[in-house]
C-alpha cells in the first residue's frame, strides 16, 4: 500500500535549527532541518510502539530567513539519564538542577546556569510535506495511521506543543487539504551544504538510552524548496561505526 503524502503549514515568532558544528554559541540554519519538521509530525501523531516515523519529503520556505540576536540563559548540567528513570518508576526521588540560587542551596557559589548568544530566525513560516514509513511487518497499520494524523490535525490536536528547534519556540500548525489551492513558496535560492538530517537511526525503533546516529546531507534551496531525500537513500551520509 502506497503512503500517503500529508501537508501542515507551520509558523512561529522564533525558530532556532542549530547547526551542530558550532559548539559555544547557537546558530541557526537558514530552514528547518528535517529532524525539525519530522518533530512536528511527531508532536501531532507518534506511536510508543515506533511501529513507522515520518518521512520529510520536502520543505517549502514561506517566508524569507531573517536573523535576530538573542542572549539567552541555559543550564550548565544534564540530569542524568538513570535518575529520571528512576523517578518515572517511582524507585527514587527526582534530582532538580538549580539554575540560580545562593551557596546554601546550591552548595557552591558557582551558578547553574550561563548566559549564551543564539543567532535565531524570526518570523518564520513553512510548509511541510511528510508520509509515514511504517516498519517492517507493521504496512497494514497504514490503514490506522493515517486516518488518526489527518483526524487530529485537522482539529489542530497534539500530544505536546511543537516547537521550532529549540522548546521556548512555540510551532503553530494547519493541515493543509489535498485540494487546496496553495501560494507559491518565497523567491530564494539557497546552497546551504552539509544539513543535519536527524540525530537517530531512522531505520530502527529505537530506545530511550539508544546512542546518537548523526545522519547528513547536502541541502539546497530551489525556488524558496528545499527537497529531503528518503532516510534510505545513498544522499543521506550515515554513520559507519557506533558513535561512542
Amino acid at each position: 500500500m502506497k503512503a500517503r503524502t500529508y501537508i501542515l503549514e507551520v509558523w512561529g515568532d522564533f525558530a532556532c535549527f542549530t547547526r551542530p558544528e558550532l559548539k559555544i554559541e547557537r546558530f541557526s540554519y537558514p530552514v528547518a532541518t528535517p529532524s525539525a519538521a519530522r518533530g512536528i509530525f511527531d508532536a501531532i501523531y507518534w506511536k510508543k510502539q515506533r511501529n513507522f516515523y515520518w518521512q520529510v519529503e520536502r520543505v517549502e520556505v514561506l517566508k524569507a530567513p531573517r536573523y535576530i540576536a538573542l542572549r539567552r540563559n541555559e543550564v550548565k548540567d544534564k540530569i542524568s539519564s538513570s535518575s529520571v528513570v528512576g523517578w518515572m518508576k517511582g524507585n527514587s526521588e527526582p534530582v532538580p538542577i538549580f539554575a540560580d540560587g545562593d551557596s546554601d542551596t546550591l552548595g557552591t557559589d558557582q551558578k547553574g546556569r550561563t548566559q549564551r548568544q543564539t543567532m535565531a530566525l524570526k518570523d518564520v513560516a513553512y510548509r511541510i510535506h511528510a508520509h509515514a514509513v511504517p516498519r517492517e511487518g507493521c504496512e497494514k497499520q497504514l490503514d490506522e495511521i493515517e486516518p488518526q494524523f489527518k483526524r487530529r490535525a485537522g482539529a489542530g490536536q497534539c500530544i505536546y506543543q511543537p516547537y521550532l528547534g529549540c522548546r521556548e519556540f512555540a510551532a503553530f500548525f494547519r493541515y493543509v487539504e489535498p485540494d487546496e489551492q496553495l501560494s507559491s513558496p518565497a523567491d530564494i535560492n539557497l546552497d546551504i551544504g552539509m544539513m543535519l538530517y536527524d540525530v537517530f537511526d531512522l531505520s530502527k525503533p529505537g530506545t530511550w538510552n539508544d546512542r546518537p546516529a548523526i545522519s547528513v546531507f547536502n541541502a539546497r534551496v530551489v525556488g524558496g524548496v528545499m527537497e529531503v531525500p528518503d532516510y534510505t537513500s545513498d544522499a543521506v551520509l550515515k554513520p559507519t561505526k557506533e558513535v561512542v
